[in-house]
């Protein structure tokens, strides 16, 4: 890997991080590791070395068959369970995550190239999620029963949907499996899981470590790709709803393969969230949030804060002050130090992908200010990257590179940020930044985002959802709206005239 421009920037590479403790070999079926049907396996690489971590089983038609059968098997049992009991559960799982974070935390970096300090946010986060859906367990509300008919009683009953399939990604392995798991737990549902065939690890030794905490059946792992394994979760007539976190792309293919058996769907996809930067802001700390968010896990992140629109007034100082942010950013190898801020990117095609859509930036005449190349030496490093100049409509502002590359645009009035900000057809998150109290309440209620946040970006918490419209997806991760998701309500009426 060469770069063909002079780099401000090296990659830290001192330091090893411990021989990660890998999985054993095989499918999570019925509570165990069980041999898969076929010989076939996919390499699992670390992206910051290049090494062959191990290999995992290329999944078939019939492991997933075969798991979707154990999750049916177990799900009228699990069902049946008492939200405390399966509270009971979850909350063990965390405590047993917590007690392992190095472990998994070790197996996280090494197999995504993460630094430190997102590695141990990914695990913490995690450890969250399992408790915060233990707690939400016990706390569903619901329509009080009530005469709302004469003579008649009404109930309603919140019930699992049954057994879940569910595709997780590979930016953040082992913490959208727990985004996923947790609810669908808690709701009462069994599940078959696939993670990415690239980052499987973690994933693998978190059913490793909780298998006795759960009973046979109720937590399935299959790897494999998504062209076999996800395409056959998708249509599985047992399966009655698929959750996935990944690309539009592949959240078209699962609604599609969905629909013959008219199964849910739960789709959080892609996006390219705009931070709307007014003239009254806080530069200095708007500057500061897009380096954090918009290169946190190297920018394969769906809310990065990757496209900034600022006011034509006070753009020369904003991009001046975040050119100079994001020189400062510390690029290394996982083990290399805990202040390193950007690791690899996940694999060689996607430091392709993101190598060819700087190259169109400069075919499209756009200024590079900083960054832009990529890193020598082992490894898929490339520079933190701010690119200026960018014009209305331009493909930068419309293009979910995920990668470390931040564009910036400027606008002139209220109502162009408003326009352009909501010209994408993602809608999963934006930032305002303003010090404008009426402004910072009303732009947001006019923003066609999930989640927007004012004067900061990229925070997320357990007790309030997250989600997107148009082209990213629908459905709710975390919160109580989660389990909502993951259950169906059905209405039981007495007559006792």
């Amino acid at each position: 890997m060469t770069t063909t421009e002079t780099s401000s920037f090296t990659v830290r590479r001192s330091g090893e991080l411990p021989a990660p403790s890998l999985p054993p070999f095989g499918q999570f079926i019925g509570g165990q590791f069980v041999a898969p049907s076929s010989t076939d396996t996919v390499p699992v690489e670390n992206p910051a070395t290049e090494e062959v971590l191990t290999r995992v089983p290329a999944g078939s038609v019939e492991d997933v068959d075969a798991a979707v059968a154990a999750a049916v098997a177990a799900k009228a049992a699990w069902a049946a369970t008492t939200p405390k009991e399966r509270s009971a559960a979850l909350l063990r799982i965390a405590d047993i995550v917590e007690e392992n974070r190095e472990i998994l935390e070790t197996l996280e970096a090494a197999n995504t190239g993460k630094p430190a300090a997102v590695a141990e946010d990914d695990i913490s986060s995690a450890v969250d999620t399992f408790r915060f859906s233990a707690g939400a367990a016990r706390a569903f509300t619901t329509l009080g029963a009530d005469d709302y008919a004469e003579n008649h009683t009404s109930v309603i009953l919140r019930e699992p949907v049954g057994v879940v399939g569910v595709i997780t990604p590979w930016n953040y392995p082992l913490l959208m499996a727990a985004w996923k798991i947790a609810p669908i737990l808690a709701a009462g549902n069994t599940m078959v899981l696939k993670p990415s065939e690239q980052t499987p690890l973690s994933t693998l030794k978190f059913a490793e470590l909780v298998a006795a905490e759960l009973p046979a059946g109720v937590l399935n792992i299959v790897t494999g790709s998504g062209r076999v394994v996800g395409n056959r979760l998708s249509e599985h007539p047992d399966v009655d709803i698929v959750a996935i976190t990944g690309s539009v792309g592949s959240g078209q293919k699962v609604a599609a393969s969905a629909s013959a058996s008219v199964k849910r769907v739960h789709l959080e996809l892609g996006g390219k969230a705009p931070v709307v930067v007014f003239d009254d802001a806080d530069l200095e700390a708007a500057a500061k949030g897009v380096r954090s968010a918009g290169f946190w896990n190297g920018g394969q992140e769906c809310g990065a804060a990757c496209r900034v629109l600022v006011h034509e007034s006070v753009a020369e100082k904003f991009t001046e002050l975040l050119v100079r942010e994001v020189s400062e950013i510390s690029i290394g190898t996982p083990g290399s130090g805990d202040d390193v801020e950007i690791g690899s990117m996940i694999s060689g095609d996607h430091y392709r992908r993101v190598l060819a859509a700087l190259e169109d930036v400069r075919k499209d005449g756009l200024t590079i200010a900083v960054g832009g190349n990529a890193l020598e030496g082992p490894g898929y490093f490339i520079e933190p990257t701010v690119v200026t100049g960018v014009p209305a409509g331009a493909a930068i502002s419309r293009t979910e590179i995920f990668g470390p590359v931040v564009s910036v645009e400027t606008f002139s009035s209220d109502e162009e940020a408003v326009t352009r900000a909501n010209e994408t057809v993602y809608g999963l998150a934006a930032s305002v930044w303003t010090t404008n109290a009426a402004r910072s309440l009303s732009v947001p209620r006019r923003l066609d985002f999930g989640t927007v946040w004012v004067n900061s970006h990229l925070v997320i918490a357990n007790e309030v959802p997250w989600g997107g419209f148009k082209g990213s997806g629908y459905g709710r991760d975390l919160s109580i709206y989660a389990l909502e998701d993951f259950s169906r309500t059905k209405h039981v009426m007495y007559n006792h005239g």
